[in-house]
């Protein structure tokens, strides 16, 4: 596997791993900010965390403290990671409409934002999902999302993959990082 390769391989493990950590949490959770830390790193400067990491991986996704209420374009906008942060990943519930639908949401250039989340919350074929964005400093990036599933009995979940989810989302992220 190419060096390329590994760290895409391993960002999506990241990427997975965190959307693991929230679904233990269950659903209706507010946005997550992670850290993507050098576990070495981490270990050295707090050695108490040693039982709890597996100095085997190379990364280490640390929570931050909640987001701000509001936009949340805005609240990236003002995020500074120090040297240390390789990486970030943001985990966020959204709704999923099914493709044709725009056509039945009031027209973008005329509504604002929470009018169109209004749109979409209330259309008769949306799915709820959480998506995981993650990002490297060196443009490695991974999406991971679960669709939340539906049914009376066991609803399962449906997971999907692909770097190609949430292109804006990813690029904001990768802007957090930049010097």
């Amino acid at each position: 596997m190419a060096a390329n390769e590994a760290r895409q391989a391993g960002v999506a493990a990241l990427a997975r791993e965190i959307e693991e950590f929230m679904a233990a949490g269950g659903w209706d959770q507010p946005p997550q900010l992670f850290a993507l830390v050098p576990t070495a790193a981490l270990l050295d400067e707090q050695p108490e965390l040693a039982g709890q990491l597996d100095r085997s991986n190379p990364l280490t996704p640390v929570a931050q403290e909640a987001l701000p209420d509001g936009d949340l374009a805005e609240a990236l906008g003002r995020i500074a990671w120090p040297d240390l942060v390789i990486g970030c990943a943001l985990a966020q519930e959204i709704i999923v409409l099914p493709p044709g639908s725009e056509s039945e949401l009031p027209d973008v250039a005329e509504a604002d934002a929470e009018s169109l989340r209004r749109a979409a919350a209330d259309h008769p074929q949306r799915t709820e999902a959480r998506l995981v964005a993650a990002v490297l400093r060196d443009g490695e990036g991974a999406c991971v999302m679960r669709l939340r599933g539906i049914g009376t009995d066991e609803p399962v979940d449906e997971i999907v993959e692909s770097p190609d989810l949430a292109p804006n989302l990813v690029e904001a992220l990768k802007a957090t990082l930049l010097p």
